[in-house]
């Protein structure tokens, strides 16, 4: 708390006069029963390594060097901050030498690049593209956080791969650990003020909260022969957003609009819904609190919406967003990371308090939400007019892998597409790509490429696949407990044939699958979520919405993943017959319920 002008400082926030600072902790422990700041908190293993890590370099200078094939664990959490995280192949785990001996653990690293906004151009795209050939297993992966991810990328050619990867002027700096990770932004390049502000927003923020640490220049770009960082030298400079230990979990933002709320706004730590008058943005709903990440044996956590916290002008986002975090950087928990993230801090103390305690960081009121509220939601998939005369194509990618696979050819696609081109292109938070400034001409060459390598249309695709996202989960994520990625194109592939035979294909039902309860591919606030509870078997929830703005219920737990489909089957034909107006199959759950769903099932 703001209890000295030195510690103010040492903090990165504004020093106030000692006089008040006095006053300020004696009230509001008084007001909100605080703890003496005398009392100085217990900090888990994970704090005391970042606080004396150099920020952030630790001993990763000397273990990128040697020949072990994997990283120590305090090394490897370190890691996670420059973009990358140790994994091993679980299909690899079981294979023999030659003389029949287990290889063991098989170790590589997932690098992941932040793309605020998902604005990447073509050159860069193609590079990524080159990168996975090169350096990681073939594929490239498109997150739903509209960054890119590269799989299997050996730790003796981390270097090269990040290195690479800045040489195109894309980052993976931040694009993982406690920091503010990727700025997610409304991707549909359409040539107006508003979805220019909002992208434009996304870099301003993505800039303001970057790390100021050195070392990830010293590790990854000071120079080419790859000389060994002397940690005696290193010269730690201010973090004035962050401190010294940076943020207690990860936090995550994204701006969107009411009526196409594609980045889940209500799924993440700090949302910014734009308020528009008379065709420009003029401020933003400020939403706090969300998260989606759980953890089945700690009752303790749950998967959150993120709460209307006030409605601030443009010109007051960047700072108001800073002191947001600053309260999660000073008051969130950093003895137990389980109860880490922002929705938790909320959640102990309430609304009230945490407005007014961002209000004191930042230096004023705040006034209450704009009334508007989330209305709808877009995969810009298929052709859209831009508004400058251009067009852009938006291009299912299921599930985000980018690669050769039998008769869909999406990888060769897209390298044929972007050289041919060298349009710019966006990656949507459905794990899709959009691509930019097509030439009105150039329509049909564009789609006679596509459907060459295989590649459909949005009118060759049910909206329930196109609304249907997964994690990558096995072989690589050390957390996942089952199938995911591998898992749900079979799952959409019968759950195709079941709504073709309701005629239900043009119905927006959002699916979203998960390997373990974590919940990077936001699987609580979908009509249907589908979460990894055990090895091929789910918790199933049902009752959210595209739109993001419920949290679904858990309508069966370890289902089969062969008997998805069928229990869906019976609940797909009941809202077919019983659904009211235009309600969506989400909202059709939500209404009848438990116990009517079941008497369906029956």
């Amino acid at each position: 708390m703001l209890i000295s002008s030195r510690r103010s400082k040492r903090r990165g926030l504004k020093a106030f006069p000692r006089s008040a600072c006095s006053l300020i902790p004696v009230f509001l422990r008084v007001f909100w029963n605080c703890k003496p700041m005398s009392e100085e908190p217990k900090l888990s293993k994970v704090e005391l390594l970042k606080e004396s890590s150099h920020q952030l370099l630790g001993t990763l200078a000397e273990e990128i060097r040697n020949d072990k094939p994997e990283f120590t664990d305090d090394a490897a959490t370190l890691l996670k901050h420059h973009g990358s995280y140790l994994q091993d192949d679980r299909d690899a785990r079981k294979a023999k030498d030659a003389d029949g001996k287990k290889l063991g653990k098989q170790y590589s690293c997932m690098v992941r690049t932040r793309i605020p906004g998902g604005r990447v151009t073509a050159a860069q795209f193609l590079a990524e593209l080159d990168l996975c050939d090169k350096l990681a297993n073939g594929t490239l992966r498109i997150t739903s956080r509209q960054g890119f991810q590269l799989h299997g990328v050996l730790k003796g050619d981390l270097r090269e791969a990040i290195r690479a990867i800045n040489d195109t002027l894309l980052t993976t700096l931040a694009a993982c650990g406690d920091v503010n990770r990727n700025v997610m932004a409304c991707p549909a390049p359409f040539k107006t003020k508003v979805y220019e502000q909002m992208q434009a927003l996304s870099q301003e923020l993505a800039e303001h909260f970057k790390p100021r640490t050195r070392a990830y220049y010293e590790l990854w770009l000071k120079d080419e022969h790859g000389e060994e960082v002397d940690t005696s030298e290193f010269k730690p400079v201010e973090e004035p957003i962050y401190g010294a230990r940076y943020l207690p979990r990860k936090f995550k933002m994204g701006i969107a609009l009411p009526e196409d709320n594609c980045v889940d706004l209500y799924t993440q730590d700090l949302g910014l819904m734009a308020i528009v008058e008379n065709g420009s943005i003029v401020g933003y709903n400020v939403l706090a609190g969300g998260g989606m990440g759980r953890t089945p044996s700690a009752e303790k956590t749950f998967p959150a919406l993120a709460h209307r916290i006030a409605y601030v002008t443009a010109d007051q986002v960047v700072a108001v967003s800073e002191a947001v975090v600053k309260v999660q950087r000073d008051f969130g928990n950093r003895e137990d990371r389980k109860v880490a993230r922002l929705k938790y801090l909320i959640a102990d103390w309430g609304v009230p308090k945490f407005k007014a305690m961002v209000e004191q960081y930042y230096g004023k009121g705040l006034p209450d939400p704009h009334p508007a509220d989330v209305t709808g939601v877009e995969d810009h998939i298929g052709w859209y007019e831009q508004g400058d005369g251009k067009l852009f194509l938006g291009i299912n990618i299921e599930n985000g892998r980018i690669k050769d696979e039998g008769s869909l050819r999406i990888k060769t696609g897209l390298r044929v597409l972007l050289q041919r081109f060298g349009m710019n292109t966006r990656l949507t938070p459905l794990q899709s790509i959009i691509l930019c400034d097509i030439e009105p001409k150039d329509k049909a060459e564009i789609n006679r490429i596509m459907a060459e390598h295989g590649m459909k249309g949005a009118d060759e695709l049910s909206l329930i696949r196109r609304y249907s996202i997964a994690c990558p989960a096995f072989p690589t994520c050390g957390l996942s407990i089952t199938e995911s990625e591998r898992a749900l194109p079979g799952i959409i592939d019968e759950l195709d044939v079941a709504v073709a035979r309701l005629g239900m294909q043009s119905d927006k039902i959002a699916v979203h699958m998960t390997g373990c309860p974590n919940g990077c591919a936001r699987p609580y606030t979908p009509d249907i979520g589908l979460v990894g509870k055990a090895v091929g078997k789910y918790t199933m929830f049902l009752g959210g919405n595209p739109e993001g703005t419920r949290l679904g219920f858990i309508y069966k737990d370890m289902v089969p993943a062969e008997d998805i489909v069928p229990t869906l089957i019976p609940l797909l034909t009941a809202y077919k017959a019983d659904r009211k107006g235009t309600e969506s199959f989400g909202d059709f759950c939500a209404r009848k319920g438990q116990g009517a769903l079941e008497a369906y099932a029956a």
